[in-house]
C-alpha cells in the first residue's frame, strides 16, 4: 500500500490509480479495507461523513468524501486500474443508485461486490449487475457455523484419541454392515490405520458375501484382508467397532446386546436407541469413508496410496460420484484424497467384468418389468446373488419415464429386494421400511430390504412361490407409495 502523506491535497488524492474502491467505510467497509491494506493492495474508500474521512486518513488510508448514490462520484475517481468495487454502505438504495452508476459508467471487467440487508434486494441486486451480493448477518453466520463445526471436529478427535489411548496394545474388530459395500470396507480401513498408530491389533469382520463385481474387485486389487464372522471368535477381542451401520443385529452379525467401543456412521437412526462408548453418526454426510478421513487428517495420521484409493472410492460410489446425497465435507475428503491414490486402480475398479449371473439377472429384470406410473418392479425370480439387485435396478432407473425401481428376487430362504429412484417426492428409504418393516430402509435415492420366506411355506412348487412373493412385494410397494397397480 502506497501511504498517502496528510498534506497532499484532495485533487493529487482522487487522482491516485486504485485497485479497489470501497463506497461506505462502515464497520464491515472499515474491516475490509483493513484486510485488503495487510495485502498490500491499494484502494480509496468513499464516505459522506468528513469526519470518518479524516479519521481514515489520520490512518494513512486513502479517503475522500462522497456520497455512494451521486452519479458525478466516479468522475472523480481514477477508474483505469480498478479491479473491484465494493458497494458496502448500509444504505440499500444507496448502493442499489450506486450499482447503477458502476454498470453504466465501469467496464464489465471490474468485479462489482454489492451489500444487501435481505434476500429481496440482494436478488434485485443480482438483477441489476452486481457480481456478488452480500449479506453481512448471513456471512457471520456462516463464518461462525464453520468456526463451530471446526471446534466440533477438533473436539470428537480429541475424544477419539483418548479412546484409543485407552485401549492401547490390545485387540480391536471392526464390523461392518452385512456383505459390505467399498464404503463400509474402506471406512473400516481408514479406522484400522488410526487404531494401528495406537499399537491397536485390528481385524475387519463382516458377514455375507461380497458378491457384486465391483465390490470383489476392490477388495482383490487392494488386497484387502476381511474375516468372516463364523471365523473369528468376537470375545476374544477386547473392543469392537460398527462402521457404516450403528445397530447391534440390524444388517451385522453382533448380537443385540452386544457391548459397541466406536461407532461410525453416515446413515441416519430412526427409532433405535444405540449405545456406545464413541458416537460419530452424521446423516448430512454422504459417506462413511469422508468422516473417517476427516479423523485421519485432524490425528494426522498418514494416509498411504492404498488406503486414500480405497476411501476416494467409498466416497465416490456411495455418492453416486457426487450425485447423491452429497455434502461439502464430501467433497473437501475426496479433494484431499485425490493426488494421494492410485488413478490406475481406480480405472480398473470403475470397469470390472460383468459376471455372466449378473447379466442373466439384467436380462430377467428387463423381461419382467412391470410399470406403474413412473415405478418400474421387476421380480427376477431365484437368485444366487444378491449384489445383482442392486446393479438391475440401477440400470432399469435409466430407462425413459422411470424414477422409481425396485427389483426383487428370491434366495433358499429369503426374499431380497433392492430399489432406486430419482424422484425429489419420494424417500425410498422411508417407503421401503412402511412397506417391508425393520428389516428395511436406506437412503431417499437407494434402499434396500429382505424378508424370511416363512409367510410362503405353505406354496406348493417353486412357480407358486414366485407368484405369491411377486404378488405381495408389488401390492405392499405401492401400497406405500400410495398407488393403485395398473400394469404396464
Amino acid at each position: 500500500m502506497n501511504a498517502i502523506a496528510k498534506d497532499v491535497s484532495a485533487t493529487d488524492r482522487i487522482k491516485i490509480k486504485p485497485t479497489y474502491l470501497i463506497l461506505g467505510s462502515g464497520s464491515f467497509g472499515f474491516a475490509l479495507a483493513k484486510e485488503l491494506r495487510e495485502l498490500d493492495k491499494d484502494l480509496i474508500i468513499v464516505d459522506k461523513d468528513a469526519q470518518k474521512v479524516e479519521t481514515l486518513r489520520d490512518e494513512a488510508y486513502e479517503a475522500i468524501v462522497g456520497d455512494v448514490s451521486d452519479p458525478a462520484l466516479l468522475e472523480r475517481i481514477n477508474t483505469k486500474n480498478l479491479a473491484g468495487i465494493l458497494i458496502l454502505s448500509s444504505d440499500p438504495e444507496a448502493n442499489k443508485a450506486a450499482l447503477a452508476n458502476v454498470r453504466e459508467k465501469v467496464p464489465r471487467d471490474v468485479y462489482c461486490v454489492a451489500r444487501a440487508p435481505d434476500v429481496i434486494n440482494m436478488q434485485e441486486m443480482e438483477t441489476m449487475g452486481a457480481d456478488l451480493v452480500i449479506m453481512p448477518p448471513r456471512m457471520v453466520a456462516k463464518s461462525l457455523s464453520r468456526s463451530l463445526e471446526r471446534a466440533e471436529g477438533l473436539r470428537r478427535g480429541n475424544k477419539l484419541t483418548q479412546w484409543f489411548e485407552g485401549i492401547r496394545g490390545k485387540q480391536f474388530a471392526i464390523v461392518v454392515h452385512n456383505n459390505p459395500d467399498p464404503d463400509a470396507i474402506a471406512g473400516a480401513l481408514g479406522l484400522m490405520a488410526i487404531a494401528h498408530s495406537y499399537d491397536v491389533v485390528t481385524d475387519i469382520v463382516y458377514h455375507g458375501e461380497i458378491g457384486h463385481q465391483e465390490n470383489k474387485a476392490f477388495v482383490n486389487l487392494l488386497d484387502i484382508d476381511l474375516y468372516r464372522i463364523e471365523d473369528v471368535d468376537l470375545a476374544s477381542y477386547d473392543k469392537i467397532a460398527l462402521i457404516d451401520c450403528s445397530v447391534p443385529g440390524a444388517n451385522n452379525p453382533l448380537p443385540p446386546n452386544t457391548s459397541i467401543g466406536v461407532i461410525i456412521d453416515h446413515h441416519p437412526i430412526t427409532d433405535a436407541e444405540i449405545d456406545a462408548e464413541f458416537i460419530d453418526i452424521r446423516p448430512n454426510v454422504g459417506a462413511s469413508s469422508t468422516i473417517v478421513t476427516k479423523y485421519l487428517q485432524e490425528l494426522n495420521v498418514d494416509i498411504d496410496s492404498m488406503l486414500a484409493t480405497a476411501l476416494l472410492y467409498g466416497i465416490r460410489t456411495d455418492t453416486m460420484d457426487f450425485k447423491r446425497n452429497t455434502d461439502s465435507a464430501d467433497l473437501s475428503a475426496a479433494s484431499y484424497l485425490y493426488p494421494l491414490s492410485d488413478h490406475d486402480v481406480l480405472d480398473q475398479l470403475e470397469r470390472p467384468s460383468m459376471s455372466i449371473e449378473t447379466l442373466d439377472v439384467l436380462g430377467e429384470a428387463i423381461n419382467n418389468r412391470q410399470v406403474t406410473g413412473s415405478y418400474l418392479l421387476s421380480n427376477v425370480g431365484s437368485i444366487r446373488d444378491r449384489d445383482t439387485l442392486p446393479q438391475a435396478a440401477d440400470y432399469l432407473l435409466n430407462l425413459e419415464g422411470i424414477s422409481t425401481t425396485l427389483v426383487f428376487g428370491v434366495s433358499e430362504d429369503k426374499i431380497f429386494i433392492s430399489g432406486r429412484s430419482n424422484d425429489i417426492r419420494v424417500n425410498l428409504g422411508d417407503v421401503m421400511k412402511r412397506a417391508f418393516g425393520e428389516d428395511a430402509g436406506g437412503h431417499a435415492n437407494a434402499a434396500a430390504a429382505q424378508i424370511g420366506l416363512g409367510l410362503f411355506s405353505s406354496a406348493k412348487d417353486r412357480q407358486t412361490l414366485l407368484r405369491l412373493v411377486n404378488e405381495a412385494v408389488v401390492k405392499r410397494f405401492l401400497g406405500a407409495v400410495g398407488v393403485e397397480e395398473n400394469g404396464e
